[in-house]
């Protein structure tokens, strides 16, 4: 290759303007002044335009004032509220948590703490194989999110519009499985009693018991003959019993309310 290719070769395109012919650079978009889609008002109209703005909060001052009277009077929530936790019970009294732990290790605030046992023929606290020993939620902690509901298989764990949960302890903010559990209804045994002749737990887990049964009430006399939720013991309503922070709790909301009234 001679001299006169090698340096065609190695010749180089001459650098190019990165401006065009009027002087605008090449490449770049051409930045426009904003102009609004919203027309100006002019005249009058726009001089009025500041009142427009304010028309909600003068319409208000010629209406009547609306004070929710709380305490003195419950504050209505929304139906479906996050509130206070629910352990649920099934018809005939057995309890529906399974002590899987799966709304612990939802939670992300490490709110709740679950331990589970072994039922037995002599201690059946809810159908299949386990249920729930110890349970607790520390409210000091829970944002009330509702991730641990979602978590639970068998809706054992759910939440109530009930948000009077402030107290003056932080041991008073850790609910336990005695204040969690919901209320007995009339016709339930309170657990532990076997299950219902001839089922299993999937039968409860499709709503397939409906109540009590007679031999459920037989091995609660032989073995608890003074239980107050037996139908020979029971009264006119179920027997209610109430956990000790749970009491305390509501304790402080009637003498709030009754403060309140005054």
């Amino acid at each position: 290759m001679t001299d006169d290719a090698k340096d065609e070769t190695r010749s180089v395109e001459p650098a190019r303007d990165p401006k065009d012919a009027s002087g605008r650079e090449v490449g770049r978009p051409v930045e426009e002044p904003y102009r609004s889609l919203i027309p100006q008002r002019t005249g009058l109209a726009g001089m009025l335009a500041p009142a427009g703005g304010f028309g909600v909060t003068i319409s208000n001052f010629f209406r009547p004032t609306v004070t929710e009277q709380y305490p003195s009077e419950s504050a209505r929530t929304k139906p479906r509220y996050h509130g206070r936790h629910q352990l649920n019970r099934y018809a005939d009294g057995l309890e529906k948590c399974i002590g899987c732990e799966l709304c612990a290790w939802a939670c992300p605030a490490d709110a709740i703490y679950v331990e589970a046992a072994e039922n037995t023929p002599d201690e059946q606290f809810s159908p299949g194989e386990r249920y729930g020993r110890v349970y607790e939620i520390n409210y000091l902690r829970c944002i009330f999110c509702g991730l641990c509901i979602e978590a639970c298989p068998t809706r054992a764990l759910t939440m109530t519009n009930e948000f009077e949960l402030a107290g003056p302890t932080r041991a008073g903010m850790i609910w336990e499985k005695d204040d969690l559990l919901a209320p007995m209804r009339s016709g339930m045994l309170a657990a532990p009693h076997p299950m219902v002749e001839g089922t299993t737990d999937t039968e409860y887990y499709r709503g397939e018991v409906t109540g009590t049964t007679d031999d459920q009430v037989a091995w609660v006399t032989e073995h608890r003959p003074d239980d107050p939720t037996l139908p020979a013991n029971a009264g006119p309503e179920p027997v209610q019993t109430i956990g000790a922070t749970a009491a305390a709790q509501y304790a402080r909301n009637a003498a709030a309310t009754k403060q309140g009234s005054k």
